[in-house]
């Protein structure tokens, strides 16, 4: 596959795959249930859209910049998003302990789960990028 001009292997597809479901979902949460987020803002009404449409403009630029990236196969982003795919994982500890009461949150338990979810899915990106570059390198395919 190509994206503009440069081939994308799959290792660089699952990355770009998953920065696109990300953006996608907090798109869909946004739009859907924009109270998922009232516990860390506050406005309401057309504020809360502006403020809405903020925070979706606001997190489209570092998942862009890490799109951009991922398809130049830039070596410190590899090491980042390897390294932060990894502490993913983390999140499904997290969202035991927030389920079960011994950790407080805000969060309905659709969410909580929706990111135990993603860190299982960050872990296992991770674990197919640490197979690539043992493989061939930085952004090998795995």
């Amino acid at each position: 596959m190509r994206i503009g001009g440069a081939a994308v292997n799959r290792t660089q597809r699952l990355v770009l795959g998953f920065v696109a479901l990300v953006w996608l979902a907090l798109a869909v949460i946004l739009l859907v249930s924009p109270e998922t987020y009232d516990g860390s803002v506050g406005p309401t009404g057309i504020r809360r859209r502006l403020v809405d449409v903020g925070i979706l403009v606001a997190l489209s630029v570092p998942l862009a910049l890490l799109g951009l990236a991922t398809v130049r196969r830039w070596r410190w982003a590899f090491w980042l998003v390897l390294v932060a795919f990894f502490a993913g994982l983390l999140r499904v500890p997290a969202a035991a302990l927030q389920l079960t009461g011994n950790l407080a949150t805000a969060d309905p338990a659709w969410y909580v789960i929706l990111q135990a979810a993603l860190g299982v899915v960050q872990f296992l990106i991770a674990t197919a990028m640490l197979r690539g570059y043992r493989k061939a390198g930085v952004w090998g395919p795995y």
